[in-house]
Formats: C-alpha cells, structure tokens, sequence
C-alpha cells in the first residue's frame, strides 16, 4: 500500500471520529414543520464522484421531490459527473461540485465550502451518515432543518431492507420528517433511475441493433469491475462459455468499461462510450443485464432493465440490484448450473423466487 493511500485511510478514520457526533442533539431545541410549502430549496449531501453512489441516491431525490414537489433540489458531490446523471429530474436544479483531488486543487475545494455557506436552504440532507464531508456540510449549511443521516434502530429491526444504502438514506429521511410531526410515508421505495428520454432510448435501440444485427433477445455482459470486486479471466471465460452454449439463439454482447478492457478477451461483440447515458441507453433495450458489483451494474439498474449482479466481496443486503426482477449472487456459494435457473425465468418475465434471499 503506498504513503498516500496510508494518509488517505489515517484521514478518514480521523475525520469520521470528529464528525461523528456532529448532529446527535438536533432535536434538542423541538421545532416542527407546519405547512410542507415552507420547503423550497433542498441540499443533498454526497460528496461523492462513483457513478454507482451518485446513481443509489436517485431513490432520495425522487422521494424528497414526491414530498415536496414544489422545491428544488442541489446536490453537493464530488466530481461532475451529477448533472449527467440528474439531467432530466425536473427538481434537479444544481450541482456543487468538490474537486476529486482536493488536495491538488486547494483554492476550489475551499471556494465551494464557502459557496455552500452562502447559499441559503429550507432543508439540508446528509446521505451516508458515515461521511464526514456530508456531515459537516449539513452542519455548515444555513438551513433551517437539518436531516444528518443517523441510523434508526427502530427502522433497523422492523425494515427487512434497511441495511441497502440505495434505501436506508429514504427510511432516515422518513424518520427525520416524523421527529417535525409529519405522517409517515409507507409507500414503497422507488428504484434507482436515469430518467432516460425517448430519444435517447430510440438511439440506444439503434446503437444496439447495429452492433446484433438482428431482433433476438439480447444479453449484455460488464466483465470489468475494481479492485476485488473483478472477477478473473478464467472465471469470465468459463461463465462466458456457457452461457453462449445455454443461449445459442440469443444474441450477448460486452459492455465494455472506459479502461476499454475486457475480462473475455473481446470475444463477444462490444459497445464502447464514455456518454454514460449513451451505455444506459443501449442496456435499457437488453433484455438482461449481467455483470459483477459496479457503477455499470448500477446504472443497469437504473434504466430498469433486469440486472443480475455477480458478488464475491462486496456485501449483497447493501449493494444489490433491486426491482424490475434484478437480483445479487454470491458466486461463492452457487454453483454455475444454476445461473441459468436464475436467468431463464427473467428471461421469459417470469418472477423470480430462487435465491430471493440473496438481496
């Protein structure tokens, strides 16, 4: 492990102890919200540049903007990847972007601490109670209310997905409004979403039908993922085999990562493109998307198409695909027969009950 990545990990462990009580007597002095047209202007704390924890906190921007539909919503990230992403959000108005490097860029780290404090909010949200940065914005912002993001013991115990950082963000939020005497909402989370257009949906048709050349049913296949999370060749060429041998009349084809890298050696037909929304819209016309825990896998998810995510490290109940039929496998403990169990019924939209205890 190099020096700098040894400060990096020392740094947030320091900050994390400092910030962590940041917030814990917000309720000290009781206020309450009266009229839920007092909420105008929101900040949502994520200091964050993935593409997949940008992506997992649309479930909280869809339902702050169900809850108050007429505010407008900022986001506080890392990077400039979330106007992208938010584009076609109609609350989204706009993003307050930390530099990925702050350490290389100093004077803009510092310029957007002080934008924020500028800024005056109705409500301020802290994502990930676990990040610093995102409770010291909170803290920093002026806002009247301030939601820091803590965990519910209550809402641990009685919500059996509680634990995935795509939903617990909505359930303290929830929480938060019942501590200034609003109901609570018991609607369903929403999935994650691109909120991708008709237009670009039609090009991604057509990106697709270029690369198949036909009307079959179609599998995408992301080999790629970082660190741990990527699976080996031999375990991609194997998998990869099979599947080509299981679904002979159907066409697969590899999303391919900007490292422009693939785990198959380029066996299958590509698509390639650093247009985020551009790769949404092409797996948004598969049929099923496969690939190991990453943004790719996310964003997956997040244009609805069914999403099976191939685990080995990361924590399934945290990280795994929801909805639309998707689902997370632990491939230490599934044998490769039975990736085709799990695959046909999706396949031939049939609901999935296999392994349904793995999300």
């Amino acid at each position: 492990m190099g020096i700098w990545k040894k400060i990096n990990i020392f740094r947030r462990a320091m900050m994390r102890t400092l910030t962590k009580n940041i917030g814990k007597s917000n309720f000290k002095d009781r206020i309450f919200l009266v009229n839920k047209n007092e909420i105008k202007r929101v900040l949502i704390s994520r200091p964050n540049a993935r593409l997949g924890n940008l992506l997992l906190i649309s479930p909280l921007i869809q339902e702050v903007a169900e809850t108050f539909p007429n505010c407008k919503i900022d986001l506080f990230v890392k990077g400039t990847l979330a106007p992208v992403i938010f584009k076609n959000y109609d609350n989204f108005q706009m993003a307050i972007e930390l530099p990925k490097k702050p350490f290389n860029n100093l004077m803009a780290y510092f310029k957007v601490w002080i934008s924020i404090k500028k800024q005056k909010y109705d409500l301020v949200i802290n994502v990930d109670q676990g990040s610093s940065s995102g409770r010291l914005a909170v803290k920093f912002s002026d806002a009247k209310y301030k939601c820091f993001g803590d965990f519910n013991e209550v809402n641990k115990e009685e919500k059996s997905d509680y634990n995935h950082i795509a939903k617990y963000p909505v359930y303290n939020f929830r929480n938060y409004l019942t501590e200034l005497g609003l109901q609570e909402r018991k609607k369903i989370i929403a999935p994650l979403d691109l909120k991708l257009d008709s237009f670009e949906l039609s090009e991604g048709k057509k990106f697709l039908e270029s690369i198949v050349g036909n009307h079959k049913k179609t599998i995408c296949i992301f080999t790629y993922a970082t660190g741990e999370k990527c699976l080996s060749e031999n375990w991609w060429e194997d998998f990869y085999r099979e599947l080509k041998a299981e679904y002979a009349d159907f066409n697969i084809i590899e999303i391919l990562p900007v490292e422009n890298v693939s785990q198959i050696a380029f066996q299958a037909p590509t698509f390639y493109s650093r247009d985020i929304r551009e790769i949404g819209a092409v797996i948004a016309n598969a049929d099923v998307f496969i690939g190991a825990d990453s943004g790719i896998m996310h964003l997956s998810s997040a244009v609805q198409t069914p999403t099976i995510g191939l685990f080995s490290v990361s924590d399934l109940k945290k990280y795994a695909p929801y909805d639309n039929c998707s689902i997370g496998i632990d491939i230490n403990t599934v044998s490769s027969g039975d990736y085709f169990k799990i695959i046909n019924p999706i396949l031939n939209n049939g609901k999935l009950n296999l392994y349904s205890k793995a999300i």
